[in-house]
C-alpha cells in the first residue's frame, strides 16, 4: 500500500519524501524522491534510503531541512550579488570609467561582504552553550524543550 501510494505520487510529478524504519518500508523508501530511514531501523531500510538519521527524533530532521533552506538562500544571494557586482564592474571598466586599481578594490570589497554574509551560517557559541537543543535559524521562534 505504501509503495503504491509513493509510485502514484511520483508518477503525478510530485516530489516525495518517505520516512520509514522497517523491512516493509524498504521498497517505498527506494521509490520515493528522497528516502529517509530512521537510525534504529532495519538494515534493509537503511540500505534502501537516501538519508539515514542517526537518531529517531524527526524534529531534528525538520531542523536540518530548515538549516539547509537557509543555507541555500544565503548561497543564492551571494551568487547573485557576485554576478551583479562583476557585471557592473565589467560594464564600467569597458566604458573606461574604472581604473584597474579601483575595479580590484571594488571586487575585493564586495567579495569580503559576501564572505561576511556567509559567516551568518556559523553557529554562535553562546547560543550553542545556552540552548543546545534549539535550531540556530534566526527566523525561527525559540521555544525551549520541556524538562
Amino acid at each position: 500500500m505504501k509503495l503504491a501510494r509513493i509510485k502514484n505520487l511520483v508518477a503525478n510529478g510530485r516530489v516525495v519524501a518517505m520516512v520509514g524504519d522497517g523491512v516493509n518500508d524498504a521498497p517505498a523508501l527506494a521509490e520515493a524522491s528522497v528516502g529517509v530511514a530512521m537510525g534504529s531501523g532495519t538494515d534493509v531500510a537503511r540500505e534502501s534510503a537516501d538519508v539515514v538519521l542517526l537518531g529517531n527524533d524527526l524534529l531534528k530532521f525538520t531542523e536540518t531541512l530548515e538549516i539547509a533552506r537557509w543555507t541555500r538562500r544565503i548561497i543564492w544571494w551571494n551568487f547573485a550579488g557576485t554576478l551583479s557586482v562583476d557585471a557592473i564592474g565589467i560594464a564600467l571598466a569597458s566604458a573606461g570609467l574604472l581604473s584597474p586599481t579601483l575595479a580590484a578594490f571594488i571586487h575585493v570589497t564586495s567579495e569580503l561582504a559576501f564572505i561576511l554574509n556567509s559567516a551568518r551560517l556559523l553557529p554562535s557559541r553562546a547560543r550553542e552553550i545556552a540552548t543546545p537543543e534549539i535550531s540556530h535559524h534566526p527566523e525561527r521562534k525559540v521555544v525551549p524543550k520541556p524538562a
